[in-house]
């Protein structure tokens, strides 16, 4: 029989306030449908002025966000946010900042902050500097996600063992790092668990790739990245498990993020990041935390563009018979040829043809 309702009795809301501070991983979730249930609204547009035009000075920096909210940090005490001062707040971002082809907010991104009726409102987006992006979801609206913005640096991420090291991905990075504009490095973590680094690394430093050795159990080489990223904005990007979180939790341990151990019946990281975090941490570090990926989807690249992105594929291209030789099936390659003398390593080689052949099926990741 089914359980009548009491006349007049309310149905309980669902919305639970959280300390964004306490529980940001959870208050920062891709849970599109509370933020839609939020109860703060912006006022009616005829109640504050029009926003402002690009030349405008932004005042904030983005920490991380949701569709609906941003959580905020004051750029210098030469530019307080309204109202609160030096630190930072949550804000709501104004409903007329549209998204065009890529995210409209990602962290690190420069803001205007401006009070609308006591309420603190991301009004204005600035140009991005630097970016690491990639190709969105085939369902999403969005054509580019942008992971961070305004960074200096791209931290490569990667084990050894457990998960084991993906040389494909590491390339497709140092591909995304070029057309975002960004330094990249490779940091070998989790080195306590192999006898050696994987063998690519050589070749990777060959390549003027820099490379950081480091393991978050015996502190091998946390100093030695620590000092490269002093004074600096970079992101942590790579696959789950590799230790992005431990890191940060080593090169400063106030700041107690969030970790989570290998699955045993996967060798596959779990998700110990969310969503994307810009952390300030000691000697004038500031770094993003992302969460692990499995693929790398490149974004505004053609097929005839990918050999430029292998530096040691383009630097062989002129000696090829063919000035449009794809390097996959043609004769008298000059690339193919450097296969047997080891100027191209076959990996290397085969994840140039992955992302090729990727891309000119129409995909976007491998």
């Amino acid at each position: 029989m089914a359980k009548r309702k009491r006349p007049g009795k309310k149905k309980r809301s669902t919305v639970r306030e959280r300390d964004w501070e306490a529980n940001q991983d959870i208050a920062f979730s891709h849970d599109l449908s509370r933020h839609r249930r939020a109860l703060a609204k912006l006022p009616e547009h005829s109640s504050y002025a029009s926003l402002p035009s690009t030349g405008f000075l932004p005042n904030a920096v983005v920490i991380s966000h949701s569709r609906k909210w941003a959580f905020v940090e004051t750029m210098s005490s030469h530019h307080p946010l309204p109202g609160e001062g030096e630190g930072t707040c949550l804000c709501l971002i104004d409903e007329r900042l549209q998204e065009d082809e890529e995210s409209l907010l990602a962290p690190g991104d420069r803001v205007l902050v401006e009070m609308v009726e006591e309420q603190p409102v991301i009004r204005g987006v600035a140009p991005r500097l630097t970016r690491l992006a990639r190709c969105a979801g085939g369902e999403d609206r969005l054509r580019q996600q942008v992971i961070a913005a305004n960074v200096d640096i791209l931290v490569i991420v990667a084990s050894p063992v457990h998960p084991p090291f993906r040389p494909g991905l590491v390339d497709r990075f140092l591909i995304a790092a070029q057309q975002g504009g960004v330094t990249p490095l490779l940091c070998i973590n989790k080195i306590d668990l192999a006898e050696k680094p994987p063998k690519e690394v050589k070749f990777y430093r060959e390549l003027g790739l820099e490379i950081f050795i480091t393991s978050c159990v015996t502190g091998e080489g946390l100093e030695r990245l620590r000092d490269r990223l002093s004074a600096t904005t970079s992101v942590l990007a790579g696959h789950s498990g590799v230790g992005k979180s431990s890191i940060l939790n080593r090169l400063d341990p106030n700041l107690r993020v969030l970790t989570r151990e290998l699955s045993e019946s996967t060798n596959k990281g779990r998700h110990a990041t969310t969503a994307a975090v810009l952390y300030e941490l000691q000697d004038d570090i500031r770094v993003i935390d992302t969460p692990g990926i499995r693929s790398l989807g490149l974004w505004n690249l053609s097929p005839e563009e990918v050999a430029f992105y292998f530096p040691e594929i383009a630097a062989l291209s002129g000696a090829c018979k063919f000035r449009n030789c794809t390097h996959t099936h043609e004769t008298a390659c000059a690339v193919k040829e450097a296969l047997d003398t080891g100027g191209v390593t076959r990996q290397r080689y085969e994840s140039y043809k992955r992302v090729r052949a990727c891309l000119e099926t129409g995909g976007t990741r491998t």
